[in-house]
């Protein structure tokens, strides 16, 4: 198991170098002037063509992004062109909050979804259609609109849950559970419906194998064959789809926590792209990423413990 973390890490560094790099070429690419957005659209063009200077901006691209990442290496992300504050001051106190956002979605997903997964493929009938129609719906509603949806009924009808804001779990766990029901239900619909189709073809596909009908044979109650067997070879498929959809919820964070005033990673990035701050999307992008490959070691690590031939490859 060790070797196996070890070498899933090491795949992380050029992994981080490659979204790294394409990200600097991306964000370069955007149009505007981060040194007009500091000083403003009424300054003098000199005072623009200094700070552009200032800033290492007239440099080439591979100079820029070279001395960016000398820096990053020794943990250096830069500091803001807009409050001139280090990056990683600016987007660590945001980390808490996006992380409330995609765990409990993600478990919501996992729960819920194997849950009606597994009572669709073992029941059937009406059940298994109702999961099919579900996971076509929950595909095609967007998440923005189900937030919207969700703040018109449940904060401003019927007043349950606030419409934003976020609460540390140190100040208040109450105020934290309840600032975190809307939108962790609007980022995990879709994850739900996802995870219980996969979970229920998985199982279908499981019940239907030989070793089931030995064990039927045998005499095994139907809730060891489908819980502690079926279950456990179907979830290997159902792991890799929550490592997707995991990774996929921090795309759906940005749009969420700007509707409900999450000061998340997401709403950080939003902001930075609006200002041009290059350095601070460019640490949202590697905070994002570092969060993308521990949830591929995660996936890794379920793998090997469901199946033991993995640790041998």
């Amino acid at each position: 198991m060790g070797r196996l973390v070890a070498r899933r890490l090491l795949w992380g560094v050029p992994m981080l170098l490659l979204v790294s790099f394409f990200s600097f070429l991306l964000v370069s690419l955007v149009p505007g002037d981060p040194a007009r957005s500091v000083l403003g659209p009424l300054a003098p063009q000199e005072q623009v063509d200094t700070l552009h200077q200032q800033m290492g901006l007239d440099r080439p691209l591979p100079e820029q992004y070279a001395s960016w990442l000398g820096d990053a290496v020794r943990g250096d992300l830069g500091a803001s062109l807009v409050t001139g504050t280090d990056v990683g001051q600016l987007l660590t106190p945001r980390l808490p909050a996006t992380l409330s956002l995609i765990i409990p979605a993600t478990l919501t997903a996992a729960l819920v979804g194997i849950v009606l997964g597994v009572a669709s493929a073992v029941r059937g009938g009406v059940l298994g259609r109702l999961v099919d129609m579900l996971s076509m719906v929950g595909l095609a509603v967007p998440g923005f609109w189900l937030a919207l949806v969700l703040v018109s009924w449940f904060a401003v009808r019927w007043r349950l849950f606030p419409a934003t804001g976020y609460t540390a779990f140190a100040d208040s766990p109450v105020e934290w559970l309840r600032s975190l029901v809307l939108p962790v239900a609007a980022v995990s619909l879709g994850a739900v419906t996802a995870v219980a189709k996969q979970t229920r073809d998985s199982m279908l596909d499981a019940l239907n194998r030989d070793f089931v009908r030995v064990m039927q044979a045998n005499g095994l109650s139907r809730w060891s064959i489908v819980y502690r067997h079926a279950l456990r070879n179907a979830a290997i498929p159902v792991v890799s789809v929550l490592g997707v959809i995991c990774a996929s919820l921090l795309g759906a964070a940005v749009l969420v926590e700007n509707i409900f005033g999450l000061p998340g990673l997401g709403s950080g990035a939003a902001l930075a792209a609006v200002q041009h701050d290059i350095p601070l999307l460019q640490g949202a992008v590697i905070y994002f990423t570092l969060i993308v490959i521990v949830v591929g070691l995660v996936v890794d690590v379920c793998h090997a413990w469901l199946d033991p031939k993995v640790r041998t490859r």
